[in-house]
């Protein structure tokens, strides 16, 4: 029977933790994930939980004790935001490269400098490349929920890799919504015991791990790490009905609003998704055919997927949360053409950056988006491709 409560996106997410019950949590804090461990850290103080907290001195040693608790057989988790997760880059590699189920909360923000405390995506999209599975999340209820199907995702026999788990700063992170918790029992049940079949305290299986890897097997792992990305799409789908299941919300790779009759589209992630949500109905009511398509699973890219959801569109706007510097446009941006290329090259697609350190992204500015779609649909000029939205120039 669920559980009717309201709590903050890092009240959610901690509250997730308590009923997976982890073996290991090593976290340092940081605007604003700090209240993840905070929390967590009274279910252990409370005995609530049976998990080895380590404080440590920064978050480079956070997730080199979740790598080291890890790799010695511990269920494992932590939550960072933008520097911390920086501070991360080299260990975020070895996480991935090991093959380690650790499953981090990250709550974005923007990646200084200069130094912001507030929301952006460059934090985790400047790890996209770094071998996490990576999963993006509207809202509190997407992120509690994301959280619990993780732990089943990093831990399934095909994939064994990290997860990260990507929600809004102060947006989401500290916004309090109405949210359906599941029991403890329920949770515990869907995610089982966790008994991994190789691990360094293994005595009658011993192994080593993160040895030096040479040329003569360095591309080979490589290539198997990249099978279990590729295989992680697949899992995703599977945990999703399993969860189904048991709390009666389903979960797919993305998630489209009001698309399959649509001619325009925007593609966009995590809490905007929900303001473009508003602007969609607004323009149905007028009578437009406009939709959204919220992308969910950022690693691996679903490609095929996203390609069928969106081929029968005119144009779409792919809108980015961070800037690649690239001077082509933003990482969401360039995933979705190269996926359209060669697919769906009828299609004309333009890019938006927008909300850099918190700069808030009303419904007039999306509303102007859609209405440089329908422009371009009428026209046939799509003018210039990369542009920026809510900016002072």
């Amino acid at each position: 029977m669920a559980i009717r409560d309201r709590l903050s996106g890092n009240e959610a997410i901690a509250y997730a933790m308590r009923q997976i019950n982890p073996d290991v949590v090593a976290a340092f804090p940081i605007t604003p994930s700090t209240e993840v461990p905070q929390y967590f850290s009274q279910f252990v103080a409370n005995g609530e939980v049976d998990t080895e907290f380590v404080a440590v001195e920064s978050e480079h040693s956070a997730m080199s004790a979740c790598i080291g608790a890890s790799a010695a057989g511990a269920r494992t988790m932590t939550a960072t935001s933008s520097q911390g997760l920086a501070l991360m880059w080299e260990m975020l590699y070895i996480a991935a490269s090991m093959r380690l189920p650790i499953v981090m909360a990250v709550i974005n923000r923007a990646l200084s400098g200069p130094i912001n405390i507030h929301n952006d995506h460059s934090d985790s999209m400047g790890a996209r490349d770094s071998g996490w599975i990576q999963i993006y999340c509207e809202n509190n209820q997407e992120a509690y929920d994301s959280l619990i199907q993780a732990i089943r995702i990093a831990e399934h026999k095909d994939v064994r890799l990290p997860v990260m788990v990507c929600y809004d700063g102060f947006i989401t992170s500290h916004a309090v919504e109405n949210i359906e918790l599941l029991e403890d029992e329920v949770v515990r049940n869907f995610i089982g015991e966790y008994n991994p079949e190789y691990y360094l305290l293994n005595e009658q299986n011993p192994i080593s791990m993160g040895p030096l890897d040479l040329p003569p097997y360095y591309f080979e792992h490589k290539r198997q790490q990249a099978e279990a990305m590729r295989n992680a799409k697949k899992v995703v789908l599977e945990v999703a009905d399993e969860f189904a299941k048991i709390s009666g919300r389903k979960y797919g790779l993305f998630e489209t609003y009001k698309l399959d009759d649509a001619e325009v589209a925007i593609v966009v992630m995590n809490s905007t998704a929900g303001t473009a949500k508003a602007v969609v109905d607004e323009y149905r009511s007028k009578g437009y055919k406009v939709g959204l398509l919220k992308p969910r699973l950022f690693r691996p890219f679903p490609v095929e997927e996203i390609v069928g959801a969106l081929k029968h569109l005119k144009a779409i706007a792919v809108m980015d949360k961070t800037d690649s510097f690239n001077a082509a446009g933003g990482p969401l941006f360039t995933e979705v053409t190269s996926a359209l290329y060669g697919r769906a090259d009828g299609i004309k697609v333009i890019n938006y950056i927008y909300g850099l350190g918190g700069r808030d992204v009303k419904t007039d500015d999306i509303a102007k988006i859609y209405d440089r779609l329908l422009d371009i649909v009428k026209t046939g000029n799509v003018g210039e491709v990369y542009n920026y939205i809510g900016v002072r120039e």
